[in-house]
């Protein structure tokens, strides 16, 4: 059996670099349900929301996706063009979720309302023009 072994290692490196190809093209956003698409963020335009939603996003999100959630490694940038577009609703069906397979855990341990002063804070930042994660 041994003389099928590459012919797995070549599917399992086909199968995650589908993955990763997925992942790159905002594969996540498919997988939101249309009613999760639509919900609004109750504490969007609120500066105190978005303020302790920064100190969330410090003590929880940026070891991973930077302080300036610019991204780290091979994290996203949360400043890209693809999450700026997002709806509140799809960000916090990922937060909510997470993309395991990406690496992105799931923070639903969190309370509802810090998971939406995080995307009440990531709506203040500016995007990224040459990102597309």
């Amino acid at each position: 059996m041994k003389m099928h072994k590459p012919i797995w290692s070549a599917v399992v490196l086909l199968l995650a670099g589908a993955t990763l190809l997925c992942a790159a093209d905002g594969a996540w956003l498919r997988k939101v349900p249309d009613a999760d698409r639509k919900r609004v963020n109750p504490y969007a335009g609120d500066t105190q929301a978005a303020a302790a939603g920064k100190i969330v996003f410090a003590e929880n999100c940026s070891k991973c996706h930077g302080d300036d959630a610019s991204g780290k490694r091979n994290r996203p940038s949360l400043r890209s063009v693809r999450v700026q577009q997002a709806t509140d609703g799809e960000l916090a069906w990922l937060l909510r979720n997470g993309y395991v397979w990406k690496g992105m855990p799931s923070w639903s341990a969190l309370p509802e309302q810090q998971r939406w002063q995080v995307i009440a804070y990531l709506r203040t930042l500016p995007p990224q023009a040459s990102s597309a994660q």
